[in-house]
């Protein structure tokens, strides 16, 4: 007899949420989470926007939200906007605590895992485990198939001498100098005196240099007039911007393994939010309602090559960000992205672009210089390139 129906391997946000949409449509599976952390989630914020999900998925998604607001703010040079359009934050320690109650017995920490098949896993002392499916949800792996850049950045929760006064998130406050790419701070409220603060860079190197960010976010306050009493937690994270890829081979890779998260290749490909597609991939699969490791497989692989395919334009806006013009004047490229109207900037977040909001994001002048946009958006084999 197998040990479970389904074993995930890495208790991340996107087998996280597969597990709790199971627990909660399909109970009389058998379900365990092999976390190699003391945790599952890691030290995290997930985030996303109101026009992401349905209304049904806001629903079921509902109970680890810790915080919601009504808009958002972003800066630049020479434009500050307030968007009236939801914005929601889930932080890994509540993550934690609900998987936990909601699977009791279904998780396992410090749990490593050293090999992986379809079916079976091995743990780092000895023990075999056989399940009707292994999915594999640890993170980005390491191939030649995509060509990447990096979003980097750090955080810091920190708790104020006094009250910040801000009432909305800034998602992108670029008028910051800029340096290693395109770079901007990320600000939350999280109450009255406390705040999230990240230093978040768009680079084609994947090195953080800690004690620089931390520097910077330290600056940061400082200039804002926010006194810091405490730094309460700290979070850092390098997450995948594709440039171009072969996906197809990408997968071939997976050796038949399911696959979750940022190792599917599920995630916005140009702010790198991953939160959104985890929700739908669990909706997806909840409705296809195979659970053998060969139909899961296949349903994934074929859910993400199709999302590959209409997401093509996001890669070409990010060759856009990576490649044109020099590195401290690429926030141009966001900053006129911004003055575009809103239900358009709803749809870009949800990666769900019309033809003509496509033809209207690239109309007019670019912000870069002519040459380098054309060599930019005409780059789309770089992993090919990467590969010699």
């Amino acid at each position: 007899m197998a040990d479970a129906n389904l074993i995930f391997v890495g208790g991340g946000l996107a087998n996280g949420l597969l597990a709790l949409r199971l627990r909660q449509q399909r109970p009389d599976l058998r379900l365990l989470i092999l976390e190699q952390g003391e945790t599952l989630g890691g030290n995290h914020t997930w985030s996303f926007h109101e026009h992401d999900l349905t209304s049904a998925q806001h629903a079921w998604l509902e109970t680890m939200v810790g915080n919601r607001w009504p808009g958002y703010e972003v800066i630049f040079p020479d434009i500050q906007r307030r968007l009236d359009s939801g914005y929601a934050s889930i932080f890994s320690h509540r993550f934690h605590q609900h998987l936990v109650a909601e699977l009791a017995d279904g998780v396992r920490l410090n749990a490593t895992v050293t090999h992986v098949e379809p079916q079976q896993v091995r743990l780092a002392c000895g023990e075999v485990l056989q399940a009707d499916a292994v999915i594999d949800g640890r993170g980005v792996r390491q191939t030649a198939q995509l060509a990447l850049g990096f979003q980097k950045f750090l955080g810091q929760q920190v708790r104020l001498h006094r009250p910040h006064g801000l009432l909305q998130p800034i998602i992108m406050d670029a008028s910051v100098a800029q340096h290693d790419g395109y770079r901007f701070v990320y600000v939350l409220p999280l109450s009255a005196d406390s705040l999230l603060i990240e230093d978040t860079y768009y680079a084609d190197g994947d090195a953080v240099a800690l004690d620089t960010l931390r520097a910077n976010i330290a600056g940061y306050a400082s200039e804002r007039g926010w006194g810091i009493a405490e730094v309460l937690r700290e979070e850092q994270g390098v997450l995948p911007i594709v440039l171009s890829g072969d996906l197809p081979a990408f997968w071939d890779e997976a050796r038949g393994v399911p696959q979750t998260g940022l190792s599917a290749a599920l995630f916005h490909p140009t702010t790198g939010y991953s939160l959104p597609d985890a929700v739908r991939l669990a909706d997806h699969l909840i409705a296809l309602d195979r659970w053998d490791a060969d139909g899961l497989f296949a349903a994934i692989r074929d859910y993400s090559l199709a999302l590959w395919r209409q997401r093509g334009f996001f890669r070409l806006l990010n060759r856009m960000l990576f490649m044109a013009g020099p590195a401290d004047r690429r926030w141009a490229v966001m900053q006129r992205f911004y003055r575009l109207r809103e239900p358009l900037i709803q749809r870009f977040y949800a990666a769900n672009l019309t033809t003509w909001d496509r033809l209207r994001i690239v109309s007019g002048k670019p912000p870069v210089p002519v040459g380098e946009a054309l060599r930019a958006l005409a780059a789309g084999n770089l992993h090919h390139k990467d590969k010699r």
